[in-house]
């Protein structure tokens, strides 16, 4: 019979790289670890890995079990640990995963609220996923997906919770500050600074310049939102953000926000869920303090 512990022992060889670092994690001796493998090969019937002198390669069976621990284990951590939760009495933790970068400040507007309605209830925010937003949410790896792109997918359900426009960032005097609206060919010329976000994801690109076959002088990457504006302001390059986050810093950073073409960028940030866990009470209730928050157009929730 396959065994919990035998997926266990291929998602840490897999993890670890070899049989000895993945006995140490999983608190074995290397010839227990070994014992139980072959032991697990006889049953099945068939390799699961192939061994290449001190190297181990994952056989089309392996591959298969690795791909399985992958959906399932993470599944079964989630349940115990919940369950656990369940019987101290608590609500448990709500992870939340972001793909949407410049979403920090609106997060924190949302959170502080909600801790206060839900003490018993921890919050924990993820940004780096092994399988993406999407990934992460079918594997139960975060419970509450913050993205300004859906991936519609059976199984998850997502509500738009706030409308915004995306404008471009450009510093004090830039040639670009006094126009009504920027055409995509002005772009062409200026350095463009952007998170580590993948081209096609990018709005500035997919629904700007791309369709009017332009591309900037330069793309520039930038992880950080305060990092990025100071650029700005040393007019260093434009950026592409929310109106709300730029009005937000312009108390703070000299920038000013314009249009992107004459009728703007409007966009929506989403929260995708388990259509399973979409019932959970303090679930529930996140999702319904961040529609019911009403924004302005400086950013604050009022």
């Amino acid at each position: 019979m396959l065994e919990r512990t035998h997926l266990t022992i291929i998602r840490e060889v897999d993890r670890q790289g070899s049989l000895t670092a993945a006995a140490n994690v999983l608190c074995l001796t290397q010839s227990a670890l070994s014992h139980t493998v072959k032991k697990m090969e006889q049953h099945l019937g068939t390799a699961v890995w192939d061994r290449e002198g001190r190297n181990l390669r994952l056989t089309q069976a392996g591959q298969y079990l690795l791909a399985l621990a992958n959906r399932v284990l993470p599944q079964m951590e989630h349940a115990e640990e919940r369950m656990k939760q369940y019987a101290q009495g608590q609500r448990g933790t709500l992870r939340i995963g972001m793909e949407c970068h410049p979403c920090y400040q609106w997060l924190l507007k949302v959170v502080s609220p909600y801790l206060a309605r839900w003490p018993d209830v921890d919050v924990d925010v993820k940004q780096k996923f092994q399988f993406g937003g999407i990934g992460a949410l079918f594997g139960y790896d975060i419970d509450i997906l913050v993205t300004p792109d859906p991936l519609r997918k059976p199984g998850l359900c997502f509500e738009p919770v706030f409308d915004y426009e995306q404008v471009l960032v450009v510093g004090p005097g830039h040639r670009l500050a006094q126009l009504p609206f920027i055409p995509p060919e002005e772009l062409a010329d200026e350095v463009l600074i952007t998170y580590p976000v993948e081209i096609d994801r990018l709005d500035i690109y997919n629904q700007f310049l791309m369709p009017a076959n332009v591309m900037p002088k330069r793309h520039k990457v930038i992880e950080t939102t305060d990092i990025m504006l100071q650029m700005v302001a040393s007019g260093r390059g434009v950026a592409a953000l929310p109106r709300w986050l730029v009005e937000e810093y312009a108390g703070k950073v000299a920038i000013s926000p314009v249009r992107l073409g004459k009728r703007g960028i409007a966009k929506q940030i989403f929260l995708g869920v388990r259509e399973t866990d979409a019932a959970i009470d303090y679930l529930k209730a996140f999702v319904e303090l961040a529609r019911e928050s009403d924004w302005n157009a400086t950013g604050k929730a009022v």
